[in-house]
């Protein structure tokens, strides 16, 4: 039997509450910290799971359980402070919409750095740039030489799909995104998705859209605050989920 592609131990992750990070130039001059509070939370705690080459996992939960942040440690975006994450492979994610791409730089060049990153050469991304574009749009190819924070959310979402699900990478992860877009697109997107899945792709989901859940997912991970709450088909998992919705 192969090994998991990705192990989760123990996993937790600890925040400050207070937003507020720079310190005042008094602050800095006459006590040399800041005066904001330190009171912190667990974004997650205690998780763990395995999971194996080629499964499709979803992830529930309501706003402020960890899902997010899970998907990040997953990336490598962030480290735990407790547990291990171990992920054997490359991994392709499409988090918060952006991808990963830098504002300031074109969106032509952002698909070169992009693919660069992940270990393609350029000729690779040359071969494969119309296709990227192609599959964005339209708009996304009339503004291909706009700085990429210029584009709308939609557009953003486009590109970055595009790109992330062009990749040769084992593994990807998938943040929300779908709910952005008109119908025509998401279609494009569950089209490439189920051609993934299909090539033997491992997929981890996010998603508060129980029709995507199951329609990508054969398993699915519940988190409430931080915490794993079951670990189980996805069929019983939403059913779960929606049972405690409805008890408040």
């Amino acid at each position: 039997m192969s090994e998991p592609v990705i192990s989760v131990e123990g996993l937790g992750v600890e925040f400050y509450r207070s937003r507020r990070r720079r310190m005042q130039l008094r602050e800095m001059l006459f006590r040399g910290r800041t005066g904001a509070p330190r009171e912190t939370f667990w974004a997650l705690r205690d998780v763990s799971f395995d999971i194996m080459p080629g499964e499709a996992v979803g992830v529930v939960g309501g706003n402020g359980g960890g899902k997010s942040t899970l998907l990040k440690m997953l990336a490598g975006v962030l480290l735990p402070d407790e547990g291990t994450v171990t992920v054997r492979g490359g991994v392709a994610p499409l988090i918060e919409l952006t991808g990963g791409f830098v504002g300031e730089l074109t969106a032509r060049d952002n698909v070169y750095l992009m693919g660069g990153l992940h270990g393609l050469p350029k000729s690779t991304i040359d071969e494969r740039f119309d296709e990227i574009v192609d599959f964005a749009g339209p708009q996304v190819r009339a503004g291909l030489d706009t700085p990429y924070r210029h584009f709308s959310s939609g557009m953003k979402v486009r590109l970055g799909f595009a790109v992330v699900t062009t990749l040769d990478e084992p593994i990807v992860l998938v943040d929300e995104v779908l709910a952005v877009g008109d119908k025509a697109f998401r279609d494009k997107c569950y089209d490439r998705m189920e051609g993934l899945l299909a090539e033997g792709r491992t997929l981890f989901l996010v998603s508060h859209s129980e029709k995507d859940l199951r329609r990508f997912g054969d398993r699915a991970l519940y988190l409430r605050s931080g915490e794993l709450v079951m670990d189980g088909p996805m069929g019983e998992v939403l059913d779960r989920y929606n049972a405690d919705l409805e008890a408040g």
